[in-house]
C-alpha cells in the first residue's frame, strides 16, 4: 500500500482542487435555491395582501419549476460527488507495485446470487442494495468489491431487519485450494444461526480444535469440510491479519467456496457523502473513505500472501 503521507501530497494536489470546484458548483445552486425561493415567497405575500391570490399562484408555476430544477441540479452534484473523488483515490492507489488496473463504477454491484453463493448469511433478502463496484488485481488474486446493504423480512415483527452493511469482497484463486470453510464471529452467531445450520447440513464440521491461535478461536468460529487443509485456507499469518483487522475497522466474515474466497467487512457508515448545507473540502473525509478501501485491499493482499 501507498505510505500515508504520499497520499497527502496527492490530495493536496489532485483531490483538493476538484472538490473546490465541486464546492463551488454545491455553493453555487444553493444560493439560487435560497434567492428564488424567496422570491416566490415575497410574490405571494405580495399577492395575498392585494387579494389575487389565485392569480399570484398561476403566476409561481414557472419559478416553481425552476427552483424544482435546481434540486435536480443538487442532485446530481450528491450523485457525481463520490465517483468524482473515488476515481481520483484509485489512480493514486494503481500506482501501487502488485496491482493491476483498478475499475470503478458508482452503480454496480456484486450480483445477489453471488452474495448468496458465499454461504455467509444464510438468508434470502427482501432487500440487496449495493454501490461502488470496484474491481482489479492484487498479485495472483482477481477481485471485485462493493458497498452492501442488506435486509429480510423479520421472522417475528412485520418490519425490514438488518442483514449486512459494509464492504464485501469476492476474491478468485488462480488455484482452488482444497476444501471449504466459514469463519464466524462468535457475537454474530445468534443471528447467523441458519446459516451456520445449512453449512452443517452439508457434511461440514466444527474445526476450532484444529486451530492452535487461542485469541483467533476466542473471537471467531471455523467450519470446514473433512478435506479442508487449515493451513493452506487459513494460516497463521491471515488469522493474526484479521485479528489486526478487526480491531482498526470493523467486524469480518470469511468463506472460502471453490476458487473463490468472500470476505465481508461490516461497517456502518455512509462513506463519502457529500453534505448540503457544509464544505466538502476536508482531508479527513477523503482519508476516511481511502483508508476503508486501502484496508479491504490489504485483506486482500494478505490472502495472496499468505497462499
Amino acid at each position: 500500500m501507498q505510505e500515508p503521507h504520499k497520499f497527502a501530497i496527492f490530495y493536496n494536489r489532485t483531490i483538493q482542487p476538484e472538490l473546490q470546484r465541486l464546492d463551488k458548483h454545491r455553493k453555487r445552486v444553493l444560493r439560487k435555491i435560497f434567492w428564488s425561493a424567496l422570491v416566490m415567497v415575497g410574490v405571494l405575500s405580495l399577492l395575498a395582501y392585494l387579494d389575487i391570490f389565485v392569480l399570484g399562484l398561476l403566476m409561481t408555476i414557472p419559478v416553481f419549476l425552476y427552483v424544482a430544477g435546481l434540486f435536480n441540479d443538487f442532485r446530481k452534484f450528491v450523485q457525481e460527488f463520490k465517483p468524482n473523488v473515488v476515481r481520483l483515490i484509485l489512480d493514486f492507489m494503481d500506482d501501487g507495485l502488485l496491482f493491476g488496473e483498478l475499475k470503478y463504477e458508482a452503480k454496480k454491484a456484486i450480483p445477489k446470487v453471488q452474495f448468496l453463493e458465499s454461504k455467509i448469511f444464510g438468508v434470502v433478502p427482501e432487500v440487496y442494495e449495493g454501490e461502488d463496484f470496484i474491481e482489479g488485481r492484487i498479485g495472483d488474486i482477481e477481485f471485485d468489491l462493493c458497498e452492501l446493504n442488506v435486509q429480510e423480512i423479520s421472522r417475528v415483527r412485520e418490519r425490514l431487519d438488518p442483514v449486512f452493511r459494509g464492504i464485501f469482497i469476492r476474491a478468485i484463486f488462480k488455484h482452488p485450494p482444497k476444501g471449504i470453510i466459514l469463519v464466524l464471529p462468535r457475537t454474530s452467531l445468534p443471528q447467523l444461526s441458519n446459516s451456520l445450520k445449512a453449512f452443517v447440513a452439508l457434511g461440514n464440521q466444527k474445526m476450532d480444535g484444529y486451530i492452535s491461535n487461542l485469541e483467533f478461536t476466542k473471537a471467531y468460529t471455523v467450519y470446514g469440510s473433512k478435506n479442508t487443509k487449515l493451513s493452506a485456507l487459513l494460516p497463521e499469518e491471515l488469522m493474526e491479519y484479521i485479528l489486526k483487522y478487526r480491531k482498526a475497522k470493523g467486524e469480518i466474515f470469511m468463506s472460502c467456496v471453490g476458487r473463490t474466497i468472500y470476505v465481508a467487512i461490516k461497517n456502518e457508515k455512509d462513506i463519502l457523502e457529500p453534505s448540503w448545507f457544509r464544505s466538502n473540502v476536508s482531508f479527513d473525509l477523503v482519508k476516511e473513505f481511502y483508508e476503508d478501501i486501502s484496508a479491504a485491499l490489504a485483506l486482500i493482499q494478505a490472502i495472496d500472501k499468505s497462499h
